[in-house]
Order: structure tokens, then C-alpha cells, then sequence
């Protein structure tokens, strides 16, 4: 993986080191690559019990407004 040529804020699969996504997080000039879920769980976001519990439990984890944080980024796939 290259990080000069991926595109900022875009998450794309790549299962590496246990987790399922990879994104080139960019905010306010700074670039890091963040990776994140758990490669061996599904996303169960159609289910909207299991989507409010997930939304309710990670809106208390510290970074749900930084795009350089994990956290963040997992909230946007589960459209929280």
C-alpha cells in the first residue's frame, strides 16, 4: 500500500494486521493512515437494534469528531 497514492478520506477493504478497512485519514494538513474493524466480525447495520446499541456504546469513545481517529471512522461505516 502506497500512502502517497491513495486519495484523502476515502476507506477502502484491506484486511491487514486483524482489522477490515484502511483509510488515509487527512484533517487540517496532517495525513495518517488509520485502520479499522474487526476483520473477523460483520457489520450488522441493517439490524437496527444492534446499530443503536453500536452508536450508542462508541459516541462516549473519545475521537468521534477527529477524522485521524479510529473511532471516527467506524461510526461513518455503521452511519451513525
Amino acid at each position: 500500500m502506497n500512502k502517497k497514492a491513495m486519495k484523502c478520506n476515502v476507506p477502502r477493504r484491506d484486511v491487514q494486521g486483524g482489522k477490515k478497512f484502511v483509510v488515509k485519514a487527512c484533517q487540517n494538513g496532517v495525513e495518517h493512515i488509520v485502520r479499522f474493524g474487526d476483520a473477523n466480525m460483520t457489520i450488522k447495520k441493517n439490524q437496527p437494534s444492534r446499530k443503536k446499541s453500536y452508536c450508542a456504546r462508541s459516541g462516549g469513545i473519545k475521537g468521534k469528531t477527529n477524522k485521524l481517529s479510529a473511532n471516527y471512522w467506524s461510526r461513518r461505516a455503521w452511519d451513525c
